[in-house]
């Protein structure tokens, strides 16, 4: 018996397949009988009114015959079910219930039986009203601050408050700036009306305003002046929340204070008469109903909230005084007071299951035999205590951190790239105008020790590279057993990739239902995106490495680009890559350097990579310690920020596409709203070249779109060139510096913080912020660049002048013998030794 479980005291379930939802369930004296004791009404979509009065010989029964006081079928679905004084001339209380297109009121009585039988219930018609519009929901109260009876107000689908005064209709009143219905409710202390819009703000609404506002009733008037009267409606006041709300309610348990509550999809808010929050209340959960009801503490209240995961939560403002589990998820939560006993939680789910139930336990009458006493063995005790501390011990010794599902991994995904390049290219809708674009295979495996559920394999390369199949499903991956994929990669966009690397994560769940994600990356090769060429003697752009070893022959470290017959490239080679820009590399026959040049900065990028990579690979295989690249030559800056002004000068132009895209919509909107009333008009009226003015606004928004179009493409291509740039910059500052693995990992965040660029995140202000930090902190001169504060939002700058700068900038620091640290107590330390 759990105690955080809701005791069931009484359970039915409502047909079959009927659906069920929040105005379906009401609980009321509804048939006057006097003795405080509530009844359940509850209609369902089908067009069933049922009416309970549960009477369980004990907690948990199920229903009895009885118990259902009245069962009818309607005509029409049943959106909705209120109690109130409904019928002029009577105090007495009536069932309203709300169709789409009609509202009925009627009278319960029941006649006592003569037989065993029982009493006998039935339910007459007061009157009804045919509604013009489609119902949404219903309130009901003293509108108007009437004595000793109700008005119902209805608010249909397009947004009209029809009130009704009983058996008559009032009037009706379009809300303003309406789009969806929402949550509405009334409160008699203000006399107000209380909905939230879909502009996720709660409005309040007078009923004396309501009342004086120009009739929305359908006259001779147009649609266009019926909305225009409609906005003539003054709101009371507005509260912005956020977010949609799932229903709204009013609580005035005490005359003092009367609140509003409204529950959002994740928050619940409670707010004063005026609009004033209260108090709010975040939730970690999916709510789905809720009811306030009256405290025992003064000046707070108690709510009921359930959820979708089955739990009911009690709250008393906003501390959790309760939790309990249901065996469904609510849709609607009411208390009553039923056969004496007060406080009777009844829920409703959307597939019928109506249950009432309590909090807390049942009092256990078992009770424990008593057993036969025995002498203890204390000797087999102390050897039973030996034995289990000796297994203690043992499991103790070993001092890992991780467990050991982390050191022997539950499922291992490894990715092998075949060495050479597909015999049949696998190339899909590339852009590339070279005659061939080759692809290479990549052979993915994936290796479980335990048994893995919902396995997704996803294979990530950058843009302009792509890959044949991306996502993969699998099947239970039984213990020891494993799965293979193949697939292509290619260069699919007309530009040099930034890197030759892939990423595979695999997801999946082990048996406990924990998620777990695996991972491994792979490296392409640099003949997927160029080929070999003749060398150039001239280029643009020159860089050289200097290395501890004499220079290796190019037949032994780029083996696939040089022909064993040719002997005259064993020190110098040519790189052709498929979007038509060339690289030379040169290795020196006199001294330890290496030279790579090409007429495009960016293109020496993955050359130079691939050098420095295969270099390392080569020494290490022969052991070779103390082997270790180096650059002394200027930092590109001039040429860098040529790329930077490009890529910047491309963001202006989408900016200004935008810009005028936006221009020629609002006039093509307007065109067609003039067309409109003129084609509308009963008298026709000359067009007056409008249809012409349209052609030649569409057209001019065909060709801005198109436009913009092809500068996004621009833009995409010069960010991947920027990013390249910005991998050799940061290549050569950390040769150039000798940066650890740490500092090198500070640059990249620095410099390369962006997977992808977009207008309202670009690369400038992004890389500008985190330079002027790193200046501010760990390059900083003085104490006082430490103080200073960024505290601007990252916008769109005007030009790329103070970031240029500050790259300078950033660069003469290190120079001078700076260092890249992101603690605290280093950067004050260097700031005290860094020269002026």
């Amino acid at each position: 018996m759990s105690l955080f479980k809701a005791r069931d005291w009484w359970s039915t379930v409502l047909g079959e397949k009927e659906e069920f939802d929040q105005g379906c369930l009401c609980v009321a004296d509804v048939d006057n009988s006097g003795s405080g004791q509530d009844k359940i009404i509850v209609g369902s979509y089908m067009g069933y009114l049922r009416i309970f009065n549960p009477h369980p010989v004990k907690p948990g029964d199920g229903v009895q015959p009885e118990d259902l006081l009245l069962e009818v079928q309607l005509r029409e679905p049943i959106l909705q079910v209120e109690v109130g004084k409904f019928v002029s001339g009577t105090e007495g209380l009536h069932l309203a219930v709300l169709h789409c297109r009609k509202l009925c009121v009627y009278a319960v009585s029941g006649t006592l039986g003569n037989v065993e039988h029982g009493n006998q219930y039935q339910i007459k018609l007061m009157y009804e009203h045919n509604l013009q519009r489609t119902a949404c929901n219903m309130i009901y109260g003293p509108f108007g601050g009437v004595k000793g009876r109700d008005l119902i107000c209805i608010q249909s689908m397009d947004g009209m408050l029809m009130l009704f005064e009983q058996e008559s209709y009032a009037f009706g009143r379009f809300l303003p700036g309406f789009l969806l219905p929402g949550p509405l409710t009334y409160s008699s202390r203000t006399d107000s009306f209380i909905t939230v819009s879909s502009c996720r703000q709660v409005e309040s609404y007078k009923y004396q305003v309501l009342a004086f506002a120009t009739d929305a009733d359908e006259r001779q008037e147009t649609e266009q002046q019926k909305l225009s009267s409609g906005k003539r409606l003054a709101v009371d006041w507005v509260l912005n929340i956020g977010e949609q709300a799932l229903d709204i309610c009013v609580g005035s348990f005490n005359q003092a204070v009367s609140s509003v509550f409204v529950l959002g999809e994740r928050n619940f808010f409670c707010l004063k008469d005026n609009g004033q929050i209260r108090f709010m209340k975040k939730l970690d959960y999916s709510p789905s109903c809720f009811i306030p009801y009256c405290s025992v503490k003064e000046g707070t209240i108690n709510t009921l909230i359930g959820n979708h995961s089955k739990m009911l939560n009690v709250y008393q403002d906003v501390t959790l005084k309760w939790a309990t589990q249901l065996p469904h998820i609510p849709v609607s939560v009411k208390v009553a007071n039923l056969q004496d006993l007060k406080g009777v939680i009844v829920t409703l789910s959307d597939n019928g299951h109506l249950q009432c139930s309590y909090l807390g336990t049942d009092p256990s009458l078992f009770q424990a035999p008593k057993v036969e006493s025995r002498e203890i063995n204390y000797e087999e005790l102390d050897a039973e205590m030996k034995e289990l501390q000796k297994i203690i011990r043992e499991a103790t010794k070993t001092q890992d951190i991780l467990p050991k599902s982390e050191k022997q991994r539950d499922l291992i995904v490894t990715a092998e790239v075949s060495p050479d390049l597909d015999t049949e290219s696998q190339a899909i809708d590339s852009e590339v105008k070279a005659e061939t674009v080759p692809s290479v295979t990549v052979k993915i495996t994936i290796q479980s020790r335990v048994t893995a559920q919902k396995l997704n394999l996803a294979v990530c390369v950058q843009a302009p590279l792509a890959v044949t199949c991306d996502q993969f499903v699998f099947d239970d991956l039984e213990p020891d057993s494993s799965e293979t994929v193949v697939l292509s990669v290619f260069l699919k966009g007309n530009c040099s990739p930034s890197e030759l690397e892939g990423d595979c994560m695999v997801s999946y769940n082990i048996p406990t239902g924990i998620p777990r994600v695996a991972q491994c990356n792979f490296r392409l090769p640099l003949r997927l995106i160029c080929s070999p060429s003749q060398p150039s003697k001239a280029a643009n752009h020159k860089l050289t490495i200097d290395t501890s070893k004499p220079p290796i022959s190019f037949l032994t470290i780029f083996p696939e680009f040089i022909d064993p017959s040719e002997d005259d490239q064993a020190n110098v080679l040519g790189f052709q890559f498929l979007t038509g820009s060339k690289t030379t590399l040169l290795a020196s026959k006199t001294s330890q350097r290496y030279r790579i040049q090409s007429d495009q900065l960016e293109d020496l990028w993955l050359v130079t990579k691939e050098l420095t990579l295969r270099l390392e690979e080569h020494f290490k295989k022969q052991n070779c310690k103390d082997f270790v690249c180096t650059f002394s030559g200027s930092i590109p800056l001039q040429e860098y920020f040529e790329l930077i002004d490009q890529h910047f000068e491309l963001r202006l132009n989408a900016q200004k596409f935008q810009e005028l895209l936006s221009e020629r919509a609002v006039q093509f909107r307007a065109i067609e709203r003039r067309l409109l009333t003129r084609f509308k008009d009963k008298t026709p009226a000359p067009l007056q070249h409008l249809d012409t003015l349209l052609e030649g606004t569409f057209r001019e928004v065909i060709a801005l779109a198109d436009a913009a179009e092809e500068n996004q493409a621009n833009m995409f291509q010069a960010f991947t060139k920027l990013k390249s740039a910005t991998h050799l910059v940061i290549l050569l500052i950390s040769l150039w510096q000798k940066l650890s693995t740490d500092q090198v990992a500070i640059l990249e965040a620095t410099f390369l913080p962006l997977a992808e660029d977009t207008q309202e995140l670009g690369w400038e202000e992004t890389v500008d912020a985190a330079v002027s930090y790193l200046l501010r902190t760990c390059l900083s001169k003085s104490s006082k660049e430490q103080a200073l504060t960024l505290s601007s939002p990252l916008c769109m700058p005007k030009d790329t002048s103070r970031l240029k700068k500050n790259i300078t900038l950033f660069c003469d620091r290190l120079a001078k013998g700076g260092r890249l640290s992101l603690s605290a107590d280093s950067a004050t330390q260097q700031a005290a030794v860094m020269p002026g």
